[in-house]
């Protein structure tokens, strides 16, 4: 265990703020400790003299003998901070505060959840809350909270951002003996949040699964890092609410439009290798197979039945699954064929009719489960005559135990399941009534055995001119202006990306020169930062022939004014011509988030960007590997490979073009959102035709 040990298994826990008090939170903390913890407990208030026949201390500093390993602060929030500093100077690691009134209250609760942070910082504090239900950990009977119910022992750790959530998953999980090691409230998040968790139970060889409920995440890329290391030896199953697209409305660009706060989120997740669900049901069906079930050596699933139309839904959630059916071996269906009655199906699924006791389960599951094909089995199971639950329940322990195959059971019935659920249970083998929940789960651990064989990259490090950028988003910030177009596409030369031969001009003069100067037919565009859209107002010019070029730099500069008169032109851009017929438009990007930072964007891109919107995100920085996944991603990726005809892009330059625009973003947090659109892939590499970025001029 790491720095929160004494936290979670204490030898002696305060409270400050104990009360006697009947309905009061101190009262019912003091009392829930008193009732369970294997250990002592101090009870600390001015103003008693004894609570619940402990004697009362005035102060923390008062009691005698051992040190206290945990403070559980139940004082009003006026007296908090001082209670906490009180705690820091007695010499107390962990603190636990219930009391409210802080960050989620307004402008004056926020500045006395920042003096309560200094103070945890100030003593180097293990601080959970404010704002908090408490913590619980099993193994000592540690129930440091004012909820109802003490867990039952297990192998689940769970933090939740809701106390309230707190409380009905412990009522829930009661009634379906679904056990826990360790449970936090996380409050306010002060200063312990998830990833201080998800590190402490990655490191607790008695945590098998790490659940939990998140409303936020303070830092994402912590989160990120932290989580990879922890998941491919733990499972992290998740539900994270308040799924919203807010700031995406702000966002100026193409990319900050489309990925809002929530895809962030879903990439983080993804990237972290946590496993996200969307209920409560989700969240511990997944957690039961991950804690008892080994993970499967392939994705190919057996049914067994004695139903046929439970069969048939089982077998419609494998449709719906990344899982598939097994195909079972020559061997597999003569041995079926021998043992099973005539009227049976021998195919997947399995189907051994109504009248089937349990030996014949017990057959046709072994059968089954030495074929090669299978990864793992669901047997279905609806109550007849003939059939024991409790022996049938017998029957697959067995075979599982002796195959060490995954298996998941739906015995679909009520007051009859009772005892053969409790032997699954004890077995480690979870039953669910609904056969697609037992698929579900069965898909998760096929999922999470895909994310223990992962091999996570290090981004790589380009050659790239630094300074260079730095001076062009300098000169930005010189010209009191947050949004750059094209006449900053030298920032994507600075790291390496290629873009068209051309620049901006300041006259027709300059205009004509570089036209010669690249020898062909230009495409021209007005420069403005005020002008966003520029070929809505006819700022955009293609095919411009050399003798016409200082005539529609002239055009240009009239229409941009006539749009906007008070509009800042910084001149013309004049471009070589790309051939768009010979290649494929996508679009590049980035969108800062506030918990993740830098989120990359690809897909498809020119004009198509906003009506497809085929695309998928990642947070930077990405590896290699990373940006092939999002070339991948997009359902145009055909369209990138030669579908129809077309010849393959060069798929390994639109690869490093996103790792190049990774290590820029990365590089200069300055940058808010940036597109590249059009990005044109061709079979011999790509350009970057047009960019737009917005900047925080105080983060340069």
């Amino acid at each position: 265990m790491g720095r929160l040990s004494t936290l979670f298994a204490p030898e002696r826990v305060a409270v400050i703020g104990a009360t006697d008090s009947e309905g009061s939170v101190g009262r019912a903390i003091t009392s829930n400790l008193l009732e369970s913890f294997d250990g002592d407990v101090v009870a600390v208030n001015p103003y008693k003299d004894d609570v619940l026949g402990l004697r009362c201390y005035d102060e923390v500093a008062d009691v005698e003998g051992e040190g206290i390993d945990v403070a559980v602060v139940v004082v009003p929030p006026d007296v908090a901070v001082e209670a906490i500093r009180d705690a820091g100077a007695a010499g107390i690691g962990n603190v636990v505060v219930i009391t409210a009134g802080f960050g989620e209250t307004g402008s004056e609760g926020a500045a006395r959840e920042r003096d309560l942070r200094e103070a945890a910082e100030e003593y180097d504090l293990n601080l959970v809350g404010p704002n908090s239900l408490g913590v619980m950990s099993t193994p000592r009977g540690l129930n440091a909270t004012f909820g109802n119910e003490m867990a039952t022992e297990g192998d689940i750790s769970f933090m939740s951002q809701s106390g309230a959530f707190v409380t009905a998953v412990l009522d829930w999980a009661a009634e379906r003996d679904v056990g826990f090691k360790d449970i936090v409230s996380l409050g306010n998040k002060a200063i312990l949040d998830e990833d201080d968790f998800i590190a402490e139970w990655g490191d607790d060889p008695e945590t098998e699964v790490i659940l939990g409920y998140l409303e936020d995440i303070n830092d994402g890329e912590a989160f990120v890092q932290t989580a990879r290391e922890v998941t491919q030896e733990t499972p992290i199953v998740l539900v994270k609410s308040g799924r919203t697209d807010a700031g995406a409305s702000a966002a100026a660009s193409h990319t900050g439009a489309m990925a809002g706060s929530e895809r962030a989120y879903e990439a983080g997740l993804e990237q972290a290798g946590t496993l996200r669900v969307e209920s409560v049901q989700e969240l511990f069906d997944f957690a039961q197979i991950l804690s008892g079930q080994p993970l499967p050596d392939g994705e190919e699933i057996a049914i067994v039945t004695n139903a046929g139309g439970p069969g048939v839904m089982t077998t419609d959630a494998v449709g719906d699954s990344d899982l598939s059916l097994s195909s079972f071996e020559d061997e597999t269906l003569d041995a079926l064929r021998e043992t099973m009655p005539e009227e049976a199906n021998i195919y997947n699924p399995v189907d051994i009719i109504g009248d089937a006791p349990a030996e014949r389960f017990e057959a046709a599951l072994s059968t089954v489960l030495e074929d090669d094909n299978v990864a793992m089995a669901v047997v279905v199971a609806c109550p007849t005559a003939v059939l024991s639950f409790e022996e049938l329940a017998e029957v697959v322990v067995s075979q599982q135990r002796a195959h060490e195959t995954p298996i998941a059971t739906t015995l679909m019935g009520g007051k009859s399941v009772g005892a053969g659920r409790d032997i699954l249970s004890e077995a480690g083998i979870p039953n669910y009534f609904d056969p697609a929940r037992a698929v579900e789960s069965l898909d998760a651990l096929r999922e999470y055995d895909e994310i223990q064989s992962r091999e996570y990259e290090e981004p790589a490090a380009f050659d790239v001119d630094r300074e260079r950028a730095r001076e062009i988003l300098e000169s930005a910030a010189r010209r009191d202006t947050n949004r750059l177009g094209v006449e900053a596409m030298e920032l994507l030369d600075a790291y390496g990306i290629p873009t068209p031969a051309g620049g901006v001009v300041s006259s027709p003069t300059e205009a004509e020169e570089l036209a010669e100067d690249i020898g062909d037919d230009v495409v021209m565009k007005i420069v403005s930062p005020d002008i966003l859209h520029k070929s809505d107002i006819g700022g955009v010019e293609v095919g411009v022939p050399p003798e016409e070029v200082r005539d529609t730099y002239e055009d240009l500069v009239v229409r941009a004014r006539n749009y906007q008169r008070d509009a800042a032109i910084l001149g013309v851009q004049v471009q070589e011509m790309v051939d768009l017929d010979s290649g494929t438009e996508t679009i590049l990007g980035m969108n800062r988030d506030p918990q993740f930072g830098p989120l990359l964007l690809f897909g498809l891109g020119g004009i198509f960007v906003e009506v497809l919107e085929d695309n998928t995100v990642r947070v930077a920085p990405v590896s290699e590997s990373d940006a092939r996944g999002m070339l991948d991603d997009i359902e145009s990726a055909p369209l990138l490979r030669g579908a129809r005809g077309r010849d393959p892009v060069d798929e390994d330059a639109l690869v490093e073009a996103v790792q190049r625009l990774s290590q820029l973003v990365t590089d200069f947090p300055a940058i808010v959102e940036l597109d590249i659109n059009p990005l044109v892939a061709t079979p011999d590499g790509v350009q970057a035709v047009d960019l737009r970025l917005t900047i925080d001029q105080e983060e340069l």
